[in-house]
């Protein structure tokens, strides 16, 4: 079964709490706080391998998890949660499922990306040690995991796309003049998994895309429509493969151009790439008829016209050749650049304040958030660490400047308080 499209939800693991705890060997004679910090949580990195073929994988297991952190006991310091790595294929478009933001595009091989970061293990009591508190007994909680919930869409990558009717030839020719073994039938058949291969030819190489065969209407959904359509959109050179002895007796050139119209309605961008028509199954029929044929292609279309057999071999070399001057001429397509997450690009220090739509007001930013998620808010003392924090980074004062009167609620994360005034 081949799956190019799939919502999976990926996690990674939370941080390890720190630990509260004193020195008490015979040695030390002061004492004194030495809670070791927890570990970090794992992270879940997403590999692009060309190894791998389909998305259907993620049909079977639409959530993955890394590995917490281990919180810190005494002054053991917590290990690290082990990351997870995703292997991916190469061609997988990643972009958030609820926004549809682009999150990474995988165009080559080995690519990786942070697609959830660990939650950072949590502080121990001897890093909260100062002039004024010198026994503390309180320590930081672990970070919270990062979840995202993402759709991930398969487009095969290859320089030549070969389109055409179902059962015009075009698994046959993929099958002669590279190593792909898709199947093949000697009866009206379409493929239903996109074949790549690649091809040796004189001393240049190029990788081959069969694509499914494509009906009337595919532009607009109807059979697997976008489904495979969004496929050429990664080739660089379009073969359109006509079979001249239709097992339906259709007319070839008929055929032709309604896969043109659907081209043209699906994308102009793609209908406009470099083109070359091969006139398949010419063992078939007689010489006269395959010119006949030839001669209304050629007059009534600009691009080039070969005439070829995808079981004899005729005329494959002339059709490869010109593929591979094309391919010599034209630039390769522009690749997207890894592009991350909005909030990544605000930066982990932005924060805001807004007015809550059920009243009060809400502290949004991904480093407070965090920073209260972190805080043991069963600890008075670290609660009250809590507060001097947030004031000396400036929420109090901006909170005062959006309008906030003693005994409006703040929610920051999931932390609800009721505000008082304090100066």
């Amino acid at each position: 079964m081949f799956l190019d499209e799939a919502i999976v939800e990926f996690s990674s693991g939370k941080g390890g709490s720190g630990a509260v705890a004193f020195h008490t060997e015979k040695h030390v004679p002061r004492g004194g706080p030495n809670g070791a910090d927890g570990g970090k949580g794992g992270d879940v990195i997403l590999v692009a391998d060309r190894g791998r073929r389909t998305l259907y994988d993620f049909k079977l297991l639409d959530h993955y998890e890394a590995e917490s952190g281990i919180h810190g006991l005494g002054n053991k310091r917590g290990k690290n949660g082990k990351d997870i790595e995703i292997r991916l294929p190469v061609g997988t478009v990643i972009t958030d499922a609820k926004t549809g933001e682009l999150i990474v595009d995988f165009t080559k091989h080995g690519m990786k990306f942070v697609i959830a970061k660990g939650g950072r293990g949590g502080h121990g009591n001897q890093h909260y040690v100062n002039s004024v508190r010198q026994a503390p007994n309180f320590a930081e909680k672990g970070g919270p995991s990062e979840k995202r919930l993402v759709k991930l869409e398969l487009k095969l990558l290859a320089d030549v796309g070969l389109i055409g009717m179902p059962n015009a030839g075009k698994s046959t020719l993929i099958s002669r003049i590279s190593a792909a073994k898709p199947k093949i039938a000697d009866y009206p058949f379409t493929t239903i998994v996109p074949n790549l291969g690649v091809v040796s030819f004189r001393d240049t190489s190029f990788t081959v895309a069969d694509m499914p065969g494509l009906i009337e209407g595919a532009s607009q959904g109807i059979g697997l429509g976008h489904q495979f359509l969004k496929h050429v959109e990664r080739t660089r050179v379009l073969v359109h493969v006509v079979d001249i002895f239709p097992i339906d007796e259709s007319d070839p050139f008929a055929n032709y151009e309604m896969i043109e119209r659907e081209l043209k309605a699906y994308s102009e961008e793609i209908s406009a790439r470099p083109r070359l028509i091969a006139l398949n199954k010419c063992d078939l029929v007689s010489p006269e008829r395959s010119q006949e044929i030839g001669c209304t292609f050629e007059n009534y279309t600009d691009y080039p016209v070969f005439y070829i057999s995808g079981v004899t071999g005729e005329g494959l070399n002339e059709l490869l050749d010109s593929v591979s001057r094309i391919l010599e001429e034209t630039t390769p397509k522009e690749e997207i650049p890894v592009v991350m997450p909005a909030l990544q690009v605000q930066g982990e220090d932005f924060w805001e304040v807004v007015e809550d739509e059920e009243g009060g007001y809400r502290v949004q930013g991904k480093r407070l958030e965090r920073m209260v998620a972190m805080t043991d808010l069963e600890s008075r003392d670290a609660v009250r660490y809590l507060q001097r924090r947030l004031d000396k980074i400036g929420v109090f004062a901006r909170l005062r400047e959006a309008g906030i009167q003693e005994g409006d609620s703040v929610m920051i994360g999931e932390l609800e308080f009721e505000y008082m005034d304090e100066r």
